[in-house]
């Protein structure tokens, strides 16, 4: 916890910063020179981009929305989560569609510790008695509600518990919560915490109340944040129904995702495991999941000072803190056991190029039925398969290797795809050239989140490919979208001049984890969204096919566009004649990063002296490498294509050079308290779970006031800018050879 003063201007050396601001000018010139040639493809040949388009309006005309439906209804028929016989049957159902295909398609099979509910007891027993039921009741207008093999309502690796304690309301249970509670003098050692899904990932709810000493956590979703308060509840709306639950996996993933037993390595039968004990990221306090009509008993039973306003939910109670009079009675246990994981795994072997891998995947386990939650998004990767078999049959085969994975075990912590990127991570620290993560999608626009070297790339796949709502491509209809939504003419006006989108940083809470911040792998996260929400039925028996057919994409064109987007970008990927990497974009977006770094250490009262003017300097000298290799990849449209083809070793080297770029920002020791997580520009952060910490060794090293390892990443960081704008002027001057 820190002291915030009135913010101060921040310092800067002028020279340092005068040519920065030069060379942002000549790089933007530069940038924008390529961005504006909007009929070209970056990184082909001038005489590859009409094959090439071809090959791609040939690709989108594939996908299709009935046969979307179909697969989404035969998925989402039973219940399937992780470790069970119905995830099996989903992964031997996609080996069978994708192999009819043509497809070489198996199932890599793994394991983890998969711990199954055995008791859930929760009850209040003072000032009154009265048990939760701890059930979500069949709709009779959902036949898939009614499913016996449901997986119940619980939060995967809470720990086992018996506990008896009061009852204290801490809100969303996040850092600033427990700051107010201290300034209210309320203690929540030794008591059960009550908090409301919202605002933070589930994980970090129990492990700040076990920080903070208490015994149990219950986590409730509020009507105010996704129930009636919100509109219409299913069956009637989208909206969650009073006994409707949020599962989900409260491991402690910002340490580390995976099998909490071998972090760091693949787990498989045989393979040395870490004891239970010793497991990081397993809680230490019972915890589970409840309704919001399963809450209201416990929250209306409490006393003590009546809750800040912005406490409040929806519920018709006063809202109150406590602690007590209401104490509670939880009893938890679990089975613990290993079990199966089966990735379904296609692959697709370049021609040119196999030693260079295009990756992408989309989960297949759901905790229940899953229809937004992954199933929109897995059957729009089994239409992307079936658009790559088409041109397959047609006689086309890419130059590098394409690998396609249907990941098991996500929703326990990124189970799946954890292990299988620690298993084969030699190779993929090789070879990978990118990673295109797919979740659920829902009807609105495009939202990506990735590695800005990327962020041109997939403004040109947006560009082309036509959108889902009839109103331009995806491209136009996002800045559409975003304009109509600014709040004022600054905004409109910024929208209105821009020539594309910027893409987000990501975190974790998917499967591109492994890829991006274990093995720094440039890795792009793509869906639609923002004109519907799954969020009423989020994690419930409710999430399915019935409640996506009604309230979600109704006629599948979004689901078809995210496959069209995604099998673009694929296509462009495997074929570019150079990778079409962009380093203007990372060192203009990090740049921004460092900025808000230095607000943030510009807000402590009296910090101690911190030089940042290495970071600077890096950043400099990677725009300036960056200028100069988008000018150099101009010389492709004036060269001729047979010479440039007939230097395949060279080409091969500059590739590896440019899809190696973001390894260049890895930190061998790793992050502060978590040596996993290995990128020094994205992370999940320590309490934000799923959020972003940008430039997070130095980020959050300022939060704690760890001011010496503040320095050390000062340094680790500007060493790593360096190293990238090296690896940058190396692939221009390699430029300049495949150009002749």
């Amino acid at each position: 916890m820190y002291h915030r003063t009135q913010r101060r201007p921040v310092n800067r050396h002028p020279l340092a910063w005068h040519a920065m601001l030069v060379g942002c000018f000549i790089v933007a010139m530069a940038g924008s020179a390529v961005l504006s040639q909007e009929t070209a493809l970056r990184g082909f040949l001038p005489d590859e981009v009409s094959a090439q388009r071809e090959r791609e309006k040939v690709f989108r005309a594939v996908p299709d929305p009935e046969r979307l439906r179909e697969y989404m209804r035969f998925i989402t028929e039973e219940p399937h989560h992780a470790g069970s016989p119905g995830s099996r049957r989903i992964a031997h159902y996609m080996v069978e569609q994708l192999s009819s295909w043509g497809l070489e398609a198996r199932i890599e099979e793994t394991e983890a510790l998969m711990p199954m509910p055995i008791e859930r007891i929760v009850e209040l027993v003072e000032p009154t008695h009265f048990r939760l039921s701890l059930e979500e009741p069949e709709i009779a207008q959902d036949k898939d509600s009614g499913d016996a093999e449901a997986l119940p309502s619980y939060n995967a690796y809470s720990a086992d518990g018996d506990v008896t304690a009061e009852l204290v309301y801490v809100n969303y249970g996040i850092p600033e919560d427990y700051e107010r509670l201290e300034e209210l003098g309320i203690d929540v050692a030794g008591k059960i915490v009550i908090a409301k899904y919202g605002r933070s990932w589930r994980g970090i709810k129990p492990k700040l109340a076990w920080e903070h000493g208490a015994v149990g956590c219950i986590i409730y979703s509020d009507p105010k944040e996704d129930g009636y308060y919100q509109g219409e509840v299913y069956p009637d709306g989208p909206f969650r129904p009073a006994f409707g639950a949020q599962r989900g996996s409260v491991m402690d993933m910002p340490v580390y995702p995976g099998d909490p037993l071998t972090p760091g390595w693949g787990s498989e039968p045989g393979a040395r495991r870490l004891n239970r004990a010793d497991a990081a990221t397993i809680l230490q306090i019972p915890v589970l999941p409840i309704s919001h009509a399963d809450a209201q008993p416990l929250l209306d039973a409490l006393e003590g000072p009546v809750a800040p306003e912005d406490w409040r939910g929806a519920l018709p109670i006063t809202y109150r803190i406590g602690p007590g009079p209401a104490r509670v009675h939880m009893k938890l246990s679990f089975d613990w056991q290993t079990r199966p994981l089966y990735n379904v795994v296609v692959r697709i072997d370049g021609t040119d190029f196999p030693d260079q891998w295009v990756l992408h995947g989309n989960h297949h386990d759901a905790w229940v039925s899953g229809a937004a939650d992954p199933t929109s998004g897995n059957v729009a990767l089994m239409e992307t398969a079936r658009g790559l078999a088409e041109l397959l049959r047609q006689g086309w085969r890419p130059k590098r290797t394409i690998i396609l994975a249907a990941w098991d075990g996500e929703e326990w912590g990124l189970l799946g795809s954890t292990e299988w990127g620690e298993k084969h991570a030699e190779e993929l620290r090789a070879n990978a050239v990118a990673y295109i993560n797919t979740d659920s999608t829902n009807r609105g626009w495009l939202s990506a989140g990735g590695s800005h070297s990327l962020q041109q790339f997939i403004n040109e796949v947006a560009r082309d490919v036509p959108g889902p709502r009839g109103g331009g491509s995806v491209r136009e209809e996002l800045l559409a979208h975003r304009l109509e939504a600014a709040q004022d003419d600054g905004a409109r006006a910024a929208v209105e001049s821009s020539k594309g989108f910027s893409i987000s940083a990501l975190g974790s809470g998917s499967d591109y984890t492994v890829f991006l911040d274990h093995l720094t792998v440039a890795s792009l996260n793509l869906g639609f969204g923002g004109d519907s929400s799954s969020s009423g039925v989020y994690h419930s028996k409710y999430d399915s096919f019935d409640w996506y057919t009604r309230f979600s994409d109704t006629d599948f064109t979004h689901v078809r566009a995210l496959s069209q987007t995604v099998g673009t970008s694929i296509l462009r990927l495997a074929d570019a004649t150079v990778l079409p990497f962009n380093f203007v974009d990372y060192a203009n977006t990090i740049a921004t990063y460092l900025e808000e770094i230095e607000i943030l250490y510009q807000s402590f009262d009296e910090p101690p002296s911190l030089d940042f003017e290495p970071i600077r300097e890096a950043l400099a000298r990677l725009e300036r490498a960056g200028s100069a290799y988008e000018l150099s990849l101009r010389r492709l449209d004036e060269t001729d294509s047979a010479a440039v083809r007939a230097r395949i070793g060279d080409l091969a080297q500059l590739n590896r050079l440019l899809f190696t770029s973001e390894r260049a920002l890895a930190s061998r020791v790793g992050l502060p308290k978590r040596d996993w997580f290995k990128h020094l520009i994205y992370a999940p952060g320590l309490y934000t779970g799923y959020g972003v910490k940008t430039l997070p060794g130095i980020r959050e090293s300022i939060e704690q006031e760890e001011w010496n390892q503040v320095a050390t990443f000062v340094t680790r960081v500007s060493e790593a800018l360096e190293g990238l704008a090296d690896q940058v002027d190396d692939a221009t001057v390699l430029m300049h050879r495949v150009a002749g």
